[in-house]
């Protein structure tokens, strides 16, 4: 009787994962660049994932040369992005950043742009210095994963 039980189970869970599969929605808002080979945000349920977003504004123009003009630019696109599908900062789970220079990357000013977005809505963080990204003009990347609120009277959190 066990393995008969044990085995029903299984086949319920094979066929019933269809069902339950998440339907992955491909989203380029507007107020970013129209990327050709790779989409701003993939949404699976209630997750975000934003790709890398850079110093540069939707017209493809850099915001300037240094790292906290960047950063700016960067932190807008990314507010763009999670704004569009009603998130905030306060619902970043993860980001990874890549630059290609921690020490400016830490530097005061740096840090004051970063902290003026995301405040104490301190996500997980994954810093990477990298020799180039995708322009050798860009000087930090950042992607990020956002948990949306649900739709059972949870409030949103943050700004």
């Amino acid at each position: 009787m066990k393995p008969l039980f044990v085995s029903a189970i299984l086949l319920a869970i094979v066929f019933a994962s269809p069902a339950f599969a998440q339907k992955l929605e491909r989203i380029n808002p507007d107020g970013l660049s129209t990327p050709q080979t790779y989409t701003h945000i993939v949404k699976a349920g209630n997750l975000l994932f934003i790709s890398g977003q850079v110093g540069a504004k939707a017209d493809g123009t850099m915001a300037g040369t240094g790292m906290v003009e960047q950063l700016e630019q960067v932190l807008q696109n990314l507010q763009t992005a999670l704004r569009s599908q009603g998130a905030t900062f306060g619902h970043i789970a993860k980001i990874t950043i890549f630059t290609t220079s921690i020490a400016e990357f830490r530097a005061p000013e740096a840090a004051a742009v970063r902290a003026k977005y995301f405040g104490d809505n301190k996500p997980a963080s994954t810093l990477v210095q990298i020799a180039q990204l995708a322009s050798p003009d860009y000087k930090v990347e950042i992607e990020a994963i956002a948990v949306l609120p649900t739709t059972m009277g949870i409030k949103p959190i943050g700004k």
